[in-house]
């Protein structure tokens, strides 16, 4: 086992020969690189496959022996000063790792299809490699200082990945949004490590949380000055896991590829917040008041990301309020001090929300073969419906990972989400009663998504793609093998030729073409599409990107069980993970008492079911045409007239779309703030500051010419009046000052 953790150092390095290599290739060798570009893909899954195996190693022999091991370089070193770099191995490093890798394979495959089509192809697995890299070194680090250097990394691997299509101007103005957003968690992060140095003279988890609890238990520390420290380490927690106040950025970050939506954005970045607060739990476990904003937080999260989710049109906008309101349900739960369930809630939801944010891609990239049909109309789900027919292998994914998400059993975050519900009721009443009806909310919009997207006929917008008719299609999204057509002005052919490329996962052929493609045989792989002609219809993805999708399935499956007691040795959670911290609120469920068990859980799961059936009676009924767009924009328009059920829908409409007015009360009040206050400040530095300085100058010149023609050529006078001149100033000094 020694010989083992001993090379745990390289974790976050094996990723980085590919963004390294890939750059010194496309400055030395550009055509060569672009050329085989597909071969880095292969490299980039090849590596972070090493750290999976690696991860694998080391997760089996923390659930064998349940040990820690950490090794520490020195690299400063004073008579008052001291800064270690090394890395931590333990459960918690375990667990974020094997999630990094397992769900970084899947993402890579996956992308591998989804950015063939893409001119920065090599540009975007340069990124997810450094992110990938940036990430394992955070989750291994072993002090604060480390913790800061690889979080920034994150977040600029993060600014770039959602800014990927720069040339797009939503996208620039949401990797901006994202970056501010975090740069203000990130201020109060360093503050916040700071202060507790300034507390504790250390950096080290370990060392840290010692020395902390004795100064608290000794009343040698200033307990408001250590609960302000630990407000600000939780900010940088807040801003990167999108807790309110600082979500707002969530959303837009969707303007990114979807494949980052689903690595970054569901599975692992975001969690990084959920990972330092439970990495820096001893330190906030000793401050009730902080534990107690954290619940606070979380509960307000869990509640307000639910409710923007549930009008939401733009599908990956739909999740991303989804994934908001499960990072509550995360950190109300290490708020409680259940530990154990909150890291069960981010194993669970990462795999099943990685699962529905690639299973969102497919339908996207079957949605954008439609002529005229652009990427924001194809992640308009109020423009699909009827895709089951189409996309069938994805629709099946997409309902299982719909299902978990609604807490149903035996699916994955059914385990883990109960757990949390009935963590709170023994926690708080009212926590309890919000969290219960987050739970029927999460399951409502869900099932919606599912709906609008897969189930009722195709939508009249769209009729064309029903195949009757036969359109062409935009090359944009062709990823088969294509046949060149050059065509003049007359409609005279020119030239053809059939295009072919270097091919490492699949035997599809792929290529970058022009704008004046036809396709001349059937591309679609799903055994239900083979020797079809091409249509205008949606169509199934490529095999590359189906795998992703069925593997999730699995986890989605099966990786709750994970909770269960099959021996009297427990289960394999509670091997792998046992927190070597006295914890305030011991509420974590014992499944070992299955009577209860099934009690608690026919409450979770009815409410799950009753949001469920709520929305198959709004969209699948035959009352759901009361909810078609046409409608919902009359009633927006009506405003306060109508009937109070057109009032409702107004009211959940517009909160929805408008996002509960928080990104409006951020520009007007902030942004708009200080705008005004910057041109006060420029007003007062212009008149007041500038005329203070220019009008004594102005004033000495004038009184010199005043002086020059007045005077009678005593120099006596002149220093008299010159001194007076200067003694007037200076009183004037004194006065203003």
């Amino acid at each position: 086992m020694q010989q083992t953790y001993q090379y745990g150092w390289l974790i976050p390095f094996i990723p980085l020969p590919v963004p390294i290599l890939l750059g010194v290739g496309l400055l030395i060798l550009p055509t060569a690189t672009k050329y085989f570009r597909r071969i880095w893909a292969f490299y980039s899954v090849l590596l972070l496959s090493i750290v999976m195996l690696f991860s694998m190693d080391l997760s089996i022999q923390q659930i064998n022996s349940n040990s820690s091991y950490q090794y520490v370089w020195s690299w400063i070193i004073t008579n008052d000063f001291s800064l270690e770099f090394g890395y931590l191995i333990d459960p918690l490093t375990s667990i974020m790792s094997m999630l990094i890798t397992t769900v970084g394979i899947l993402v890579l495959i996956y992308s591998d299809n989804y950015m063939a089509h893409d001119q920065g192809y090599l540009r975007f697995f340069a990124y997810m490699s450094f992110f990938s890299g940036s990430m394992l070194g955070l989750v291994t680090s072993s002090n604060l200082v480390q913790i800061y250097i690889f979080w920034e990394l994150v977040g600029m691997s993060s600014y770039l990945l959602i800014g990927f299509w720069f040339t797009r101007p939503q996208a620039a103005n949401a990797c901006q949004k994202a970056f501010v957003t975090n740069r203000v968690g990130d201020f109060g992060l360093l503050l916040g490590i700071l202060g507790f140095y300034w507390i504790t003279g250390s950096f080290e988890f370990e060392d840290l949380f010692e020395i902390f609890n004795d100064l608290i238990s000794n009343n040698q520390v200033n307990l408001l000055f250590g609960t302000l420290c630990a407000v600000l380490l939780f900010a940088g927690a807040v801003a990167k896991s999108a807790q309110f106040p600082l979500h707002v950025w969530l959303a837009d970050a969707m303007e990114g590829p979807t494949p980052i939506s689903a690595l970054i954005h569901a599975a692992t970045m975001v969690a990084a917040g959920i990972f330092l607060v439970a990495r820096l739990l001893p330190l906030f476990i000793v401050i009730p008041s902080i534990m107690d904003l954290i619940s606070l937080i979380a509960i307000i999260t869990v509640l307000l990301g639910a409710t923007l989710a549930l009008a939401q049109k733009d599908i990956k906008r739909g999740l991303a309020y989804s994934t908001m309101s499960q990072l509550g349900y995360m950190m109300l739960a290490l708020g409680m001090g259940s530990y154990q369930s909150a890291l069960f809630h981010l194993i669970t939801h990462a795999y099943s929300k990685a699962l529905l944010f690639l299973g969102s891609g497919s339908v996207i990239h079957s949605m954008e073969g439609i002529v005229g049909y652009s990427p924001y109309k194809s992640q308009n789900m109020i423009l699909m419906g009827g895709l089951r027919k189409h996309v069938p292998i994805t629709k099946n994914s997409f309902l299982l990972g719909t299902l978990s998400l609604c807490g149903i059993p035996p699916l994955a975050c059914f385990w883990s989400k109960d757990e949390i519900l009935n963590d709170t009721r023994l926690y708080s009443p009212i926590f309890a009663i919000i969290a219960w009806v987050t739970a029927g909310l999460t399951a409502f919009y869900m099932f919606r998504i599912y709906l609008l997207t897969f189930e009722g006929h195709l939508n009249v917008y769209f009729q064309n793609y029903s195949g009757k008719q036969k359109l062409p299609l935009y090359s944009i999204s062709l990823w088969g093998r294509t046949v060149s057509k050059r065509i003049n002005k007359n409609g005279r052919l020119l030239a053809m030729t059939d295009d072919k490329s270097f091919s490492f996962f699949s035997k599809k052929i792929y290529r970058i073409a022009d704008n004046d493609i036809n396709i001349t045989q059937p591309y679609i792989t799903s055994p239900l599409f083979e020797n079809k002609k091409l249509d205008s219809y949606p169509f199934e993805s490529d095999n590359n990107m189906l795998f992703p999708l069925l593997v999730l399935s699995l986890f989605t499956l099966f990786i709750g069980f994970i909770r269960i007691p099959f021996n009297q040795g427990g289960d394999i959670l509670s091997k792998w993970v046992t927190p070597s911290i006295n914890l305030l609120h011991k509420t974590s469920t014992n499944l070992t008492d299955w009577s209860e068990f099934f009690k608690d859980a026919t409450v979770s799961v009815s409410i799950g079911y009753l949001g469920i059936f709520i929305a198959s009676f709004l969209y699948k009924s035959p009352y759901s045409s009361l909810l078609n767009l046409d409608l919902i924009n009359s009633v927006v328009k009506r405003g306060a007239r109508g009937p109070l059920w057109q009032k409702m829908l107004n009211g959940i409409y517009s909160w929805s779309d408008n996002r509960a007015y928080i990104d409006s009360f951020y520009k007007t009040v902030l942004t708009g703030g200080i705008r005004e206050l910057s041109k006060v400040t420029h007003c007062f530095d212009r008149r007041v500051i500038d005329g203070i300085t220019n009008g004594v100058g102005f004033l000495s010149f004038f009184i010199g010419e005043l002086i020059k023609y007045v005077g009678g050529g005593r120099i006596s006078s002149y220093l008299f009046y010159y001194l007076a001149y200067v003694l007037v100033c200076f009183l004037l000094f004194l006065l203003l000052k």
